[in-house]
């Protein structure tokens, strides 16, 4: 049976761990389907672990996930995943959003595999608690997620087991849409790029958020300064065991704030293959 040759491999890019649990629960699933040992996992989420690329070949089946940024994939991560080349590997794309949307994300995912030598043979965007809040698609993916990313993984292997290799189709344009703007209360765009967290007298010097930062901008001789860039995954924040990180921009809070009013209906996972 086609597939039982395979080893299967999750790549990812999570800063909070959300679309690391999506990712791994798809490809352990898969890795009971086809009766493999293991798995090879690659969390490229560190600004270490993105230094050089990876190569794959023709018997490797890679899960591969990226969150939603702005309804893109992360611009911050396409030099990297240029130097990620499949040589004929089957490859199926996660996108993560926070329940807003994901846009163009899953498309454009799709398609930097696609030409960089990967068979994409299915995909799917699932929500994961949106980064800048705690209420906002809180605690996803949840059980349902869950249920929905093995449901995924059964279909997945369908289509393997029978030998389809067509490339997967999804929801999407191209050129792809612009990065997702947010607006002031007037309906203004604003521009948060440069917004970066601040840091109180919880403070106890642990370096979690140091050590969590995915672009290596937090100073680890004095995490309340920034060296670099800051993409606002949060990461810093939400691993904070005492609440030291923070935003305190008023645009920032704003954005926030509208997004857990306008956006609380829950959205479900879609799948495609």
């Amino acid at each position: 049976m086609m597939g039982k040759d395979m080893n299967i491999y999750s790549m990812y890019f999570s800063p909070t761990g959300t679309t690391e649990k999506i990712v791994k629960k798809i490809a352990d699933t898969l890795k009971d389907k086809f009766e493999k040992q293991d798995i090879t996992n690659i969390d490229f989420t560190n600004i270490e672990n993105r230094q050089t690329g990876q190569s794959f070949s023709s018997d490797n089946l890679v899960v591969f996930g990226v969150p939603v940024i702005a309804g893109r994939v992360p611009n911050i991560l396409l030099k990297y995943l240029n130097n990620v080349k499949g040589n004929g590997a089957l490859a199926v794309c996660v996108v993560v959003y926070g329940n807003r949307n994901y846009d163009d994300a899953l498309i454009e995912l799709r398609d930097i595999l696609t030409d960089n030598g990967f068979k994409v043979i299915a995909a799917g965007a699932f929500i994961g608690e949106h980064s800048f809040s705690k209420i906002l698609a809180k605690e996803r993916p949840d059980d349902e997620d869950m249920s929905v990313a093995k449901n995924f993984s059964d279909q997945i292997y369908d289509k393997i087991s029978k030998g389809n290799l067509d490339e997967v189709k999804v929801k999407g344009s191209n050129p792809y849409r612009d990065y997702y703007k947010p607006e002031d209360k007037s309906g203004n765009f604003v521009d948060i790029r440069k917004v970066v967290p601040k840091t109180n007298e919880n403070c106890i010097d642990c370096k979690i958020c140091a050590k969590a930062c995915p672009m290596g901008s937090i100073d680890f001789n004095d995490v309340a300064i920034l060296n670099g860039i800051c993409i606002k995954c949060c990461a810093c924040i939400k691993k904070c065991p005492t609440e030291a990180k923070y935003f305190d921009d008023k645009n920032y809070l704003n954005h926030k704030y509208e997004l857990e009013v306008q956006f609380v209906k829950r959205k479900q996972a879609e799948i495609f293959i």
